[in-house]
């Protein structure tokens, strides 16, 4: 018998039929030798602390770090009778195929299944990548079997990932709550290998925000007569100027209007000029971020949003797999193109018009077999859309997703760019122009902003001129401008500044290093860390604008720069992509995180931090007091921070504050009580 392991039902539905006639059983398809069973996403879990030993019930600070010798795991509550039936059949097979998604958490999602069960690597096992779930796309997975040990780094990596996730947020989570209640703070520090930094960014983005003060600063443009028309300029500032920021800004008012009084009315000389063509490729098609950060600026739609509706796009077979974060594609895919250019045809008018222009001769730059591994870009599949039976987001989704497919088939945007310096009054000015010779790709986003590029050039034609012609000033004007402050992020903002987060490193020497880093997160994770933060309270929108509560800005002054900084979870995520490639051993990558582990709570432990000033303070010793709920009875008390429990102070709560001055105790009648005294002085 072969088994296959699908990493959720629709996937598994979809290998049962491209292997024919199945059998729907409760647990399984059967296809006559073949047998396809499915997980529900990941049945296993990681033991808790405590499950590892008792002692760690306690979040005493002298027992961290907690790192398990010998990784343990147990079937999720949820899923223990889909896991006996997997187990049952993994037992019974001959071989066995993983059928996880086609990426690092789909390989260890069903690796870590036949583990934990005792087959990896005692049965022959075979892995399939189905990029989309359409039945041509099926069969050809099916006939493309691979060796599942070709993905042992794949696997790996995510392992990796898994238990550097687990440490970071048990260890540094107790640390930091402990450490934070000797200063009074009474709630959980939260702390996540991606949660935290990604946190990071957007408190110290307010911060800059509030501490942001506009600043005036000029410029100096000038128009000049050619015999051929006008041209105009702005005024070359030299670089060894005085009286410009570190932004590169003049800042001097009278040196600006000095320079536009100098050249009034004055003749000039064209010093230089310079013309070439050049040309825009077609952007790449969708990898997950590109297209969230594409659809988040188009239309307003979060992260997740893009996310669940690519899944909803994927289950009806109408695009590949969506958690790609491969923006590239396989030349044997070559064979579907006329197939997929004839259903986009038959969408709308609008893509009748465009794919009429399609070349399909041309070979973008997307077709490259060295750029894949496990799956490859976002593209439709060669399914035909009905556009009336989606909903507005899955129409808008398919759109991008098929435009960026129809751009791999369009020539280059060709255009002209013209350069003139010209010299006036010992003072350099420079015009700039650009011309479009053929649109090119570009004509399927006319009328809108470009998603892929974010270019939205102004088109100016320079008059002919040559060096040595002369021009004469015809105004000369100040333009005063004013500093902006930083925009906040937006949901789509952040995302990319998670994935491009070699620009927020502290340590600017790593930003070399950092360059072709992945970023922090997978492309699966990166909307789940932002909607996670949403949910704890730490982010809310304004509009489309993530601001960070109080709590957060709380919680960021607590911890430490080596947590709320990407830099280390950054060189993790290179790492786990050296891990990916064979390259590094998860038990090398694990000796450097012993290392950082103690470094990070060694940062925690000693981090200054100041007691909120709305902190009642022990009146016996002057600490901060903690509220507690006491286990017997449910009641609220306040007790002394002293470390050492040397003043065991303790107060009854009163409306939240700590009770200093509870009235008496009465006194106890017993049998002679208040009504037998009364009785008898009567």
């Amino acid at each position: 018998m072969r088994l296959f392991i699908a990493e959720k039902p629709s996937l598994a539905e979809a290998i049962a039929k491209g292997l024919g006639s199945a059998d729907k059983q409760r647990f399984c398809f059967v296809c006559g030798n073949d047998v396809v069973t499915w997980c529900f996403g990941h049945i296993l879990e990681q033991f808790a602390p405590q499950e590892y030993d008792e002692k760690y019930k306690s979040w005493d600070i002298a027992l961290l770090p907690i790192i398990p010798k010998k990784w343990q795991m147990k079937v999720k509550a949820t899923a223990k009778e889909q896991f006996k039936a997997v187990k049952d059949l993994d037992l019974k097979a001959d071989t066995i195929v993983n059928a996880g998604d086609p990426d690092r958490e789909g390989q260890l999602l069903v690796d870590e299944v036949l583990n934990y069960i005792g087959v990896l690597g005692k049965k022959p096992i075979q892995r399939i990548l189905v990029n989309a779930l359409d039945e041509k796309s099926v069969h050809d997975a099916l006939a493309d079997l691979r060796d599942n040990r070709e993905f042992i780094g794949l696997r790996n990596s995510a392992l990796a990932r898994s238990r550097a996730d687990w440490i970071i947020g048990m260890n540094m989570t107790r640390a930091c709550t402990k450490h934070a209640e000797k200063a009074g703070y009474s709630s959980v520090v939260s702390v996540g290998r991606v949660q935290t930094p990604t946190l990071g960014l957007v408190v110290r983005r307010e911060k800059e925000i509030q501490d942001f003060h506009p600043v005036n600063y000029f410029q100096v443009s000038a128009t000049w007569q050619h015999e051929q028309g006008e041209i105009r300029s702005h005024w070359q500032m030299p670089e060894d100027m005085e009286g410009l920021d570190a932004e590169g800004r003049l800042l001097e008012k009278a040196r600006a209007e000095a320079i536009a009084a100098k050249i009034q009315g004055q003749t000039g000389v064209i010093r230089k000029v310079e013309q070439k063509e050049g040309q825009a490729q077609s952007p790449l098609p969708y990898s997950l971020s590109a297209l969230q950060i594409a659809a988040g600026k188009k239309y307003g739609y979060s992260p997740q949003q893009v996310l669940d509706t690519q899944q909803e796009l994927y289950e009806k077979k109408l695009t590949t797999y969506p958690r790609s974060d491969c923006d590239y594609l396989p030349t044997n895919q070559l064979a579907d193109v006329p197939q997929i250019i004839e259903n986009l045809s038959s969408l709308s008018e609008e893509f009748a018009t465009l794919t009429q222009s399609a070349d399909t001769a041309l070979r973008s730059k997307a077709w490259n077999d060295k750029k894949i591994s496990a799956h490859h870009a976002i593209v439709p599949t060669t399914v035909k859309a009905n556009m009336a039976e989606l909903t507005d987001m899955q129409r808008n989704l398919y759109s991008m997703v098929a435009k960026a497919y129809l751009a791999q088939f369009y020539p280059a945007q060709k255009f002209l760019t013209t350069h003139i310096e010209i010299e006036a009054a010992g003072e350099t000015f420079v015009a700039n122009g650009k011309v479009i010779l053929s649109q090119g790709w570009k004509v399927l986003y006319q009328g809108e902003p470009t998603d892929k590029d974010g270019e939205n050039e102004e088109q100016a034609q320079l008059p002919a001129v040559q060096n040595g012609d002369g021009v004469t000033n015809l105004q000369a004007e100040l333009i005063t401008k004013v500093t902006k402050p930083p925009k906040r992020f937006t949901t789509s903002t952040l995302l990319a500044a998670m994935k491009n987060i070699d620009s927020y490193v502290k340590d600017k020497s790593l930003k070399p290093i950092l360059k072709d880093c992945s970023g922090i997160g997978t492309e699966a994770t990166r909307a789940g860390e932002i909607k996670l933060l949403q949910e704890r309270n730490y982010l809310k929108l304004d509009k489309k604008n993530l601001v960070p509560t109080e709590k957060a800005m709380m919680i960021i002054e607590l911890l430490p720069d080596s947590i709320t900084y990407p830099d280390i979870t950054a060189l993790w995520e290179k790492n786990l992509e050296t891990i990916s490639n064979r390259e590094m051993s998860v038990q090398d990558f694990f000796s450097q995180q012993k290392t950082y582990i103690k470094r990070l709570l060694d940062d925690a432990i000693h981090k200054e931090i100041e007691p909120p000033k709305d902190i009642p303070k022990c009146p016996q010793c002057g600490r901060p007091l903690k509220l507690i709920t006491s286990k017997k009875n449910g009641k609220k008390y306040w007790i002394c921070t002293d470390p050492e429990r040397e003043c065991k102070s303790i107060f009854s709560d009163k409306r939240g504050k700590p009770n200093f001055n509870p009235a008496p105790a009465k006194k106890k009648t017993g049998s002679y009580g208040k009504k037998n005294f009364h009785r008898k002085a009567g």
